[in-house]
């Protein structure tokens, strides 16, 4: 029996037929199984709740035991195996990595290691919320911000966003956020279907034919964030990268009067050739081919490239993307800025930041993601007619 969010059986090697599985843990109706151990004698599981971690122990039957508090929001890595304790790791978008040591018998935890950063968590807070997107989905949304911040529509704010691949969007800290939330900014992270939040059903809804689900749901979360008064227009800005880039690029061009500023980084921008570079064609279970007719006729309706219209005002835009990247390869992020600098109408800029000896953005050195970083906020805050304080 197919589980889509995962379930654990237990095998007997001698008898390995599927008559013979035992269940030990069942799927969820919800949530997803990410993985198992076994500490103390007691089976550790580790699930996503809405997009977070929960834990849970079970014994080795499968009979529930209880539930690892958990600092708060946020996401867990499993740690080392070692009789009756256990070493976790545990981050948020206010808590940097922290290790923990467990005692398996009494379920407490304590601080094992943790980082020193020039941050205090206890200013800032995360909340989950849930918003309706244009089909009547319902979509959660994290928003980090400092206590003390007014809901006066005024307030310069990142919306980030990926959906795709089945990868789901977990909370987890970042020093450049850090520096975002420092500087009074809030931060929003949309949990996209196409995504791994609620397993494949969620991932599938935001695939081929299904994947207009996606940008409506990233558009539904800006739709959000000003009619609460987080934010408004001129001072939201959208950032994604890789699938994330044909994100924000499809959403600037569906809806360019909803944000200020665009931020697609290292994006997959050429929906009709994407699969003609280096490993494209393995995109294909999530995007479909422009060469099949049902392919072409829904990869053109949105491929961000294509429906750049000239004279339209398009968001001030900064594309990033690294000289030397054979994952997607820099001529997407190449085209769409030179069509969409030959199409703005307006004052917005639409400029291209093209990173040397550079890739698709991991391994980079930590000083040129200090530069790229720095330019980026600049970017986006000057665009917004605000100066840092």
């Amino acid at each position: 029996m197919l589980a889509p969010r995962s379930r654990i059986i237990a095998i007997n090697i001698n008898m390995p037929e599927e008559k013979n599985w035992k269940e030990i843990v069942p799927e969820h109706p919800k949530d997803v199984l990410q993985g198992a151990n076994i500490v103390g004698g007691k089976l550790v599981t580790y699930w996503l709740h809405d997009a977070s971690s929960t834990v849970k122990f079970y014994d080795l039957s499968g009979k529930f035991l209880n539930d690892l508090k958990l600092p708060g929001i946020g996401t867990i890595g499993s740690g080392k195996r070692d009789e009756n304790q256990a070493f976790y790791s545990f981050s948020s978008y206010t808590r940097p990595t922290t290790i923990y040591q467990l005692d398996v018998k009494t379920m407490k935890s304590t601080i094992f290691k943790a980082p020193k950063v020039d941050f205090n968590s206890d200013n800032y807070i995360t909340k989950q919320v849930w918003y309706t997107s244009k089909d009547g989905t319902k979509v959660p949304m994290f928003i980090t911000m400092k206590k003390r911040t007014k809901l006066n529509g005024k307030n310069p704010t990142l919306l980030y966003g990926y959906g795709g691949f089945n990868i789901p969007m977990t909370p987890g800290f970042s020093p450049s956020r850090a520096a975002l939330l420092d500087m009074g900014g809030i931060y929003a992270v949309a949990n996209l279907r196409g995504g791994g939040e609620f397993g494949e059903e969620w991932h599938a809804a935001g695939t081929k034919e299904r994947k207009q689900n996606v940008f409506d749901d990233f558009i539904a979360a800006a739709e959000y964030l000003i009619k609460e008064k987080y934010t408004s227009s001129d001072f939201l800005a959208i950032q994604g990268g890789s699938n994330g880039g044909l994100l924000v690029g499809a959403c600037m061009t569906q809806r360019p009067e909803l944000f200020r500023v665009a931020l697609p980084a290292v994006g997959v921008l050429d929906m009709l050739r994407y699969d003609k570079f280096t490993i494209g064609r393995a995109w294909s279970t999530d995007y479909g081919l422009s060469e099949e007719k049902d392919g072409f006729d829904y990869l053109y309706k949105f491929s961000p490239l294509h429906n750049i219209k000239k004279g339209t005002k398009y968001p001030a835009t900064m594309v990033t993307t690294g000289d030397h990247d054979d994952r997607v390869v820099p001529a997407h992020s190449f085209k769409f800025a030179a069509t969409l600098q030959a199409a703005q109408a307006g004052d917005n800029p639409a400029l291209i930041r093209i990173e040397t000896s550079a890739g698709h953005g991991a391994g980079k050195p930590t000083a040129k993601v200090i530069q790229e970083q720095a330019d980026i906020y600049s970017f986006m805050f000057y665009n917004m007619g605000l100066q840092v304080k």
